[in-house]
């Protein structure tokens, strides 16, 4: 599939996601980088079912075929850290809890 064309798929989903959940995306990034468009596919698979948007889920698989990417059940659910879950996998501006010493930010600007 040609660039292009992948590049258009994602934008149809960006727009989607704007116009019925308020979730800005960067297109581009989620047509060239793999773990950002699963995650963003996530979202909107999680979306579709929660709020009855078929159109969300309809063009997460779309995305997901142009890219090549496994379905969500033939892949494991990756853990995930203390912070709050976000579509884009940065962790929120609530620092995790104190553990007794563990860095306080991960994956932060320090």
């Amino acid at each position: 599939m040609l660039e292009s064309e992948k590049v258009a798929i994602a934008a149809h989903l960006h727009v989607l996601l704007r116009r019925k959940t308020g979730r800005v995306t960067d297109t581009e990034w989620m047509a060239a980088n793999a773990e950002y468009a699963r995650e963003i596919i996530r979202y909107a698979r999680a979306r579709a079912k929660e709020d009855g948007h078929p159109d969300l889920a309809e063009w997460a698989g779309k995305l997901e075929s142009a890219l090549g990417l496994k379905s969500p059940a033939a892949e494991p659910e990756a853990p995930r850290s203390g912070y709050a879950d976000t579509a884009a996998g940065f962790p929120s501006t609530k620092p995790p809890e104190d553990d007794g010493g563990a860095p306080r930010y991960v994956r932060g600007i320090r």
